[in-house]
């Protein structure tokens, strides 16, 4: 049985769809599901005992597993619903004056261009989303693309690891550097880094960063983390709780404000070391390089299909296990439906603005077969006149 049969037998995935759409929800292994499912139970049978008891060490633990994988301390990181949940911590409470600029790039997640949109409305200061040239050719280009949009107002930088729509891996490390040299706050988006490509915090140096467990990490949903440096803890906690102004504090005022905030279930928190256990099991840095091997060989032909280009040189400095295309049609969301309903394809069609693309992710499961029925697909589609226009 080819690996990819063996790995998707370990999901739960409905069989009848072609699941091209990893990134924008990523699926969970059967095991690791149990053991969601396990801590689940647990709570039920003795919810006072989980929550106010058990639970915290439970927290302790997995949050030590998690920044052994992604190597920072433990006490510098909490866990957080979402990355939107986690920017909207810092949008609101960064010291942002009137006047002052966030510098971002045009090709950031929606979701948080509202938020920082908003926050920074509030206080006077300015987003700036700064235009990048695309196609990429060079992380030279990249950086001078971005730096332009700096200026003495400038007090933060905001930006993608992997940009959402684009599928775009940035040179945040460089970014970051220059930063820091500039006196500026770095927070970096990783929503898509965690289990995709390696992450190394201590590395990076970003100030601040965020990331989903629940995407390529493979947690259940609702599985994510805020990162910040000690120089910038703790940060008000967006929902105020027991932890602050805490009767019993811990050593963490950061851990107090923001990891226990009222009744919630948690579980899907205490899964981060069943996901990791199963990455090391199979072998997974031999199975995402499988991955992007796929992905890369058939970008060309699914950019010459729809009468484009890559958005950048194909290779692992830009791309991992995701490639968007760049697609021309009147109703994306229409499109999306439509190989849904038709062909059982689940992949996502996205707006940037004035530009559509259509990306396809690929997880240990996919296989050649998956891209071609979508290759087929896209192909009969534009015979029909329906939908694309090349």
């Amino acid at each position: 049985m080819p690996v990819s049969d063996q790995l998707k037998a370990e999901f739960l995935l409905d069989p009848s769809v072609v699941f091209l759409n990893f990134g924008s929800f990523g699926a969970t292994p059967r095991n690791v599901f149990e053991t969601y499912q396990t801590y689940q139970l647990e709570l039920e049978r003795e919810p006072v005992r989980f929550i106010a008891a058990n639970g915290p060490a439970y927290l302790k633990k997995s949050r030590a597993a998690l920044a052994n994988y992604i190597h920072c301390e433990a006490d510098d990181l909490v866990y957080v619903p979402n990355p939107s949940y986690a920017i909207n911590v810092i949008a609101k409470s960064l010291n942002l004056q009137p006047g002052d600029e966030v510098l971002s790039t045009a090709l950031e997640y929606g979701a948080l261009d509202r938020t920082w949109n908003y926050y920074c409305k509030q206080k006077g200061a300015r987003y700036v989303r700064q235009e990048i040239t695309l196609p990429l050719v060079s992380k030279e280009v990249f950086l001078a693309d971005f730096f332009k949009g700096l200026t003495p107002q400038t007090k933060a930088i905001f930006i993608s690891q992997i940009a959402s729509t684009t599928g775009l891996i940035f040179p945040v490390k460089e970014i970051c550097e220059k930063a820091k040299q500039k006196g500026l706050i770095t927070i970096v988006d990783g929503a898509h880094v965690p289990g995709h490509i390696p992450l190394d915090l201590g590395e990076l140096q970003a100030d601040i960063y965020t990331g989903a467990c629940h995407k390529w990490m493979m947690t259940p949903k609702g599985c994510s983390f805020l990162f910040v440096r000690k120089e910038f803890q703790p940060f008000d906690p967006l929902v105020v709780s027991w932890g602050y102004e805490a009767l019993f504090p811990s050593a963490s005022h950061f851990i107090d404000y923001h990891q226990m905030q009222g009744t919630r279930d948690f579980s899907a928190f205490l899964t981060v070391q069943a996901a990791i256990d199963f990455m090391k099991k199979h072998h997974w840095e031999a199975v995402s390089a499988s991955c992007r091997r796929l992905a890369h060989s058939n970008y060309q032909r699914f950019c010459d299909l729809l009468g484009t280009v890559p958005l950048c040189p194909i290779g692992d400095e830009f791309l991992g296990q995701m490639c968007s295309i760049s697609i021309r049609t009147p109703n994306p969301e229409a499109l999306h439906q439509h190989l849904f309903d038709q062909y059982r394809i689940e992949i996502p069609v996205m707006r940037q603005e004035e530009r559509t693309y259509i990306r396809y992710p690929i997880q240990a499961f996919n296989t050649q077969a998956d891209l071609d029925k979508l290759y087929e697909a896209l192909q009969e589609i534009i015979s029909q006149g329906k939908h694309i226009a090349v």
